[in-house]
């Protein structure tokens, strides 16, 4: 046994280094990645621009006064409907009335001016003609004479001085009078009362800016949204295009408006920059209701049954450089696939759906390859692929393991693993 130990010491330690050997080489082996990928099928696509905006009257005006004073009486309320030239509220006329009545003593004293004007100057007019005869018989000095002409043109201003005085008297019994009908608030159009913001007896300043009594909207059938659309999907739109909305009162229906304008007047919220995009609504039914909140969707194209791919995998990129043997280079036609058209358009191109150049990467016989293809339309979620891939081909949207890296995360349909080697 003491001849024998030191082997069996020897051979523990061999067989304990070879052991601690082989876990390390194992931990440190090199692990093939595994990629995820999802296949090319066929699908619709739908290029939506999606805002919210609120519901309003196609008119809607605003009534308020002119004059000051204490409301005596309203003639309309909440939801009424009201014509034109209706009589809606009347404000206490009694000091309006007696500025009329002060106006029409102050004209009655002015034109009784004028006619004492033209008296004196009549007899003016009388005495410079005695004057003249006696002065010509030398019976009458000179200075009566000068004296008589004086008055004669001093008689005459008079009568002007007095015309202007009933001129202005007139002017401010006329105001007198205006002031009087403004106590009188009539309804400019015809419509509903959606807002009333006095009640009787309330007293009113107008001595800044006219307060507003009532909102009537003109036409409830025919009402439009006014929606915020930001400026990276404006572009998208155009005069006349189809969209629907949805309100929360009628939760699951769709409401169908048509885009009347797209103004240019831009407002800027938190740093973005939006569009009012307005779109026509037919309110036949009275269902919707001024000031509910719209969530628009408009429709700007539409792929019917074409190949389509998701997102992720344009967004996918290798962890490394080195891609399959098989693929094509970054500038070439697409590997595997059909070559795009000639002059395929960019993202700045007017069609919303125009192609454009990608590259992402297809997974053939265990290895990934390059694809230089076009793509079209995209809803967000998928994009239309217009040539390079064909349909079922398997496109890698992640990649887990190697060298530890992870490219991106997303659903996967297939796994395709490389057999692992130590």
């Amino acid at each position: 046994m003491k001849k024998s130990l030191p082997w069996i010491v020897a051979l523990l330690v061999l067989v304990a280094g070879g052991f601690g050997w082989w876990r390390w080489h194992v931990a440190h082996a090199s692990v093939a990645p595994t990629y995820k990928t999802v296949s090319v099928d066929k699908k619709h696509i739908v290029g939506k621009v999606t805002a919210s905006g609120t519901l309003s009257a196609l008119v809607t005006v605003q009534v308020g006064t002119q004059v000051s004073g204490r409301i005596q009486k309203l003639f309309a309320d909440f939801n009424s409907q009201v014509h034109k030239g209706e009589l809606v509220a009347k404000i206490d006329p009694q000091l309006f009335e007696a500025a009329v009545q002060q106006a029409q003593a102050n004209y009655l004293q002015a034109k009784a001016g004028v006619v004492t004007a033209q008296a004196n100057a009549g007899a003016a007019d009388k005495v410079l003609a005695r004057t003249n005869a006696l002065h010509d018989q030398n019976l009458a000095a000179q200075s009566d004479l000068d004296t008589a002409q004086a008055n004669v043109a001093t008689t005459h201003a008079a009568i002007d001085a007095a015309n202007a005085q009933l001129a202005q008297a007139a002017a401010q019994l006329h105001q007198a009078q205006v002031n009087l009908s403004y106590t009188s608030i009539v309804s400019p159009i015809d419509g509903v009362v959606i807002s009333r913001s006095v009640d009787t007896g309330q007293t009113v300043a107008a001595s800044l800016s006219a307060p507003t009594l009532f909102t009537i909207a003109q036409d409830l059938t025919k009402m439009q949204v006014d929606t915020n659309v930001s400026e990276g999907d404006v572009g998208r739109l155009q005069v006349g295009m189809k969209t629907y909305f949805t309100v929360d009162s009628f939760p699951g229906q769709r409401f169908l408006g048509t885009i009347r304008q797209i103004r240019n007047a831009a407002t800027t919220v938190q740093n973005v920059v939006t569009y009012d995009a307005v779109i026509d609504v037919d309110n036949t039914d009275l269902r919707l209701r001024p000031g509910m909140t719209a969530n628009v969707t408009i429709v700007y194209a539409e792929r019917k049954d074409v190949l389509a791919i998701s997102n992720a995998a344009l967004r996918f990129r290798l962890p490394s450089a080195s891609a399959g043997s098989g693929g094509s280079s970054p500038t070439g036609g697409g590997g595997g696939g059909r070559h795009g058209p000639k002059g395929a358009g960019s993202a700045a191109s007017a069609d919303p759906g125009a192609a454009q150049a990608k590259t992402l990467y297809v997974l053939r016989g265990g290895s990934p390859q390059s694809v230089d293809v076009h793509v079209g339309l995209t809803d967000g979620t998928f994009t239309e692929v217009i040539d390079g891939l064909a349909e079922g081909d398997q496109v890698i949207v992640d990649v887990d393991g190697g060298d530890g890296s992870n490219a991106s995360s997303s659903s996967t349909t297939s796994t395709a693993r490389m057999p692992r080697m130590f």
